[in-house]
């Protein structure tokens, strides 16, 4: 079976653009840089779940499931998107989210994703203080089977090896739109959290015969290592089953610190810096939780030289931007 011939379904606005930022580059001087718009996956707005959520809603149907149980915290981009593949394909889902982020400010427990999340028909378990995820999955599991219907599981952030096949398909995208443009990237950057997306990446480009590095900056756990363990093992997976004795790249795992800030989902003045930058010199609007840190890592790279003025540099946006209306007061001026 070749990797075309895998279960997927048609979920995602593809290929998306892969676009130069002229005005950051003005500004900033230094190599050429890209961003390939994944936030224009078309799907409940977009974002990267939605390449994952391709393979892991084909794999739940033919398991014969009519449920989907899903996990994130309270303003998750994955719910979101998760709650909207199922409206599409006709599955009953189900959101466990966690309170991960100390923050009530904004109307952050009622808006933003929260209230998408209602609107697209998703049953919304928001835990209270000393639930324990497995203790609601198993009660909406029996619930289900009780109702004569199959459930699902997806991991947070739909990061196991079925969902980094997305990426996988998303490197082969990259490949191809730098290939019409003549260009090598020297390196693709993004957020990286639960791993799935920089696995598949690094899998992708594994199975291309790029050496194009894939540089994360960790925007979800200060444990920047046990980040990075869980990304090389994703992608040793993803390989074994797509090319069994294929090694991963000798360039391994690259987990950027420094932009996460007091945690998880709280703001911070480089993130601040860096959406506001974006959205009046390209127009292009980052979130508060992941593109906009992942920027924010970009823009210090830049600044300190990381880069020769000769490289391509693509900053992957992984969407999320109906996150920024519960981080108003972050943007107040």
């Amino acid at each position: 079976m070749t990797f075309d011939d895998l279960p997927r379904v048609n979920l995602v606005h593809a290929p998306t653009p892969l676009e130069p930022l002229g005005a950051l580059r003005e500004r900033m001087g230094g190599p050429r840089i890209w961003m390939k718009r994944d936030d224009c996956t078309g799907l409940a707005g977009g974002g990267n779940k939605t390449r994952k959520l391709e393979y892991l809603i084909a794999e739940a149907e033919a398991e014969g499931a009519r449920a989907v149980i899903t996990f994130g915290a309270l303003q998750s981009n994955h719910a979101r998107q998760t709650a909207a593949a199922c409206a599409r394909r006709g599955l009953t889902c189900d959101l466990i989210l966690v309170p991960a982020v100390p923050r009530e400010e904004d109307d952050y427990t009622r808006s933003g994703n929260l209230l998408l999340d209602g609107i697209l028909g998703a049953r919304v378990h928001c835990l209270k203080p000393g639930e324990k995820p497995a203790a609601v999955l198993e009660t909406v599991l029996a619930e289900h089977a009780a109702a004569g219907r199959r459930g699902y599981v997806i991991p947070t952030g739909g990061s196991n090896a079925t969902g980094a096949l997305g990426y996988v398909r998303a490197a082969r995208e990259i490949a191809a739109q730098c290939r019409e443009r003549g260009i090598y990237p020297a390196a693709v950057v993004h957020a990286t959290s639960t791993g799935g997306t920089q696995a598949g990446l690094l899998a992708g480009f594994r199975l291309e015969g790029l050496s194009t590095r894939v540089i994360g900056i960790n925007v979800y756990s200060r444990d920047s290592d046990q980040i990075a363990a869980r990304i090389e093992v994703l992608t040793a997976e993803v390989l074994a089953r797509l090319a069994p004795g294929m090694a991963p790249a000798a360039n391994g795992v690259e987990v950027v610190d420094g932009f996460l800030g007091e945690g998880y989902g709280l703001p911070t003045a480089a993130m601040v810096d860096a959406v506001t930058l974006l959205a009046r010199s390209e127009g292009v609007l980052l979130d508060p939780v992941y593109s906009g840190k992942g920027m924010a890592g970009l823009l210090a790279m830049l600044e300190r030289g990381a880069f020769v003025d000769d490289d391509d540099l693509i900053f992957l946006h992984t969407g999320g931007a109906q996150a920024l209306s519960v981080y108003t007061s972050a943007f107040s001026d």
